[in-house]
């Protein structure tokens, strides 16, 4: 690689060593966009180790997370089509399904955080309209609440007879 290209650290592409770029314990260290650049900076140390210790991006390691969103409305199926095509546009991004009252995103936490697929949720409530900015960022932080909610559940793998 010549020494104006440098690999970013958090997604691994090869981008110019002037485009986008933070200094870091004396290392500069560049990005192919503004959400790797603040995925680093929010926890560098995910992508780069110190002396003897690889972080967890150099070891190759995913951190896959997923999110059920129950929405207040069911989607058109041109709704969940523009939900599904932003979304899936986005990096880290592994899987998004839409259908009706239901969304569900699958992501690598080390490539996109809950902040920024908030944030891309609220472009895409603008660009729908009708409330729908509302309805997904409420579904969004719902979400956490529902979850624990149906982790306290009672179900057959938790009555042991």
């Amino acid at each position: 690689m010549s020494n104006d290209r440098r690999l970013d650290p958090v997604c691994g592409m090869a981008v110019d060593d002037q485009k986008i770029v933070v200094e870091y314990l004396d290392v500069r260290y560049a990005f192919c966009s503004g959400q790797c650049k603040d995925r680093f900076i929010s926890n560098p140390h995910l992508y780069v180790g110190l002396p003897g210790c690889k972080a967890p991006k150099q070891e190759g390691m995913e951190v896959i997370k997923q999110r059920r969103l129950h929405l207040a409305l069911r989607l058109t199926s041109e709704q969940s089509g523009v939900l599904t095509q932003t979304l899936e546009a986005m990096m880290g991004i592994k899987k998004i399904s839409a259908n009706g009252d239901r969304a569900e995103i699958t992501y690598d936490l080390l490539l996109a955080t809950a902040e920024q697929i908030e944030a891309k949720l609220a472009e895409i409530g603008v660009q729908l309209g009708e409330g729908w900015a509302d309805r997904l960022h409420r579904a969004f932080v719902h979400y956490e609440e529902e979850h624990e909610v149906e982790n306290l559940e009672v179900d057959e793998r938790r009555c042991r007879r």
